[in-house]
């Protein structure tokens, strides 16, 4: 009788084990946290360009005027809770709530694979188009975190096909002399589609995915 007890207490003990190897490295997004650097209320508003020489997320725009720092921080735990280090970068990436952001291949990876802390962080450039006033996502290995973030893009990629051409040319245009706010191609973002949105078009002409 003892015996017996004592080979199920061993082998449950054995399936615990396993059970928390397997979790092991292995993120889990109920576990996970981001977080943006600007702690205010306001939204923020980065600008991409599909070839990375958009804004970077510490140039960040808030709603309503001023700079601000919507740098990304990413902490990547297992389903104990412990952080995971050395998690590759490519498999953390963001999207838009909405889609309306279409990033080029690779294009909205986090900066670097996470260090002895689980940390990374999205600062650098985005590589993409598109825009979207909704909220970002960060998604790790396919699966998206709880919580949302209060960050939205534009890009002089206007319609998102991931090139800057005639065609987003045409589009401005077209913003430029409508009645009502395209927040699209408000590039300089401050809340109206004038002249000092069309040096950041110009430049950008001819940029696409790599």
């Amino acid at each position: 009788m003892v015996l017996r007890k004592l080979m199920g207490i061993f082998v449950i003990t054995l399936i615990v084990g396993a059970a928390s190897l397997a979790m092991a490295g292995v993120p889990d997004v109920t576990q996970c946290e981001a977080s943006r650097a600007y702690a205010g209320p306001e939204r923020t508003v980065v600008m991409n360009v599909p070839d990375g020489n958009g804004k970077s997320f510490t140039e960040a725009v808030k709603v309503g005027g001023g700079d601000a720092d919507a740098t990304i921080t990413l902490i990547v735990r297992d389903g104990a809770g412990v952080p995971i280090a050395n998690y590759p970068f490519e498999d953390c990436w963001l999207e838009s709530v909405d889609g309306g952001m279409v990033a080029c291949v690779g294009g909205t990876t986090a900066d670097a694979s996470t260090d002895v802390d689980g940390m990374t962080e999205f600062q650098n450039p985005l590589l993409a188009g598109g825009s979207s006033l909704a909220d970002t996502r960060v998604i790790i290995n396919g699966n998206s975190l709880i919580n949302t973030l209060p960050v939205s893009y534009n890009s002089p990629d206007l319609n998102g096909d991931g090139g800057v051409n005639l065609t987003d040319v045409q589009i401005f245009a077209g913003d430029f002399f409508a009645v009502g706010y395209a927040f699209r191609a408000d590039l300089f973002f401050d809340n109206i589609v004038n002249l000092s949105d069309l040096p950041r078009l110009a430049a950008a002409i001819g940029a696409g995915c790599p």
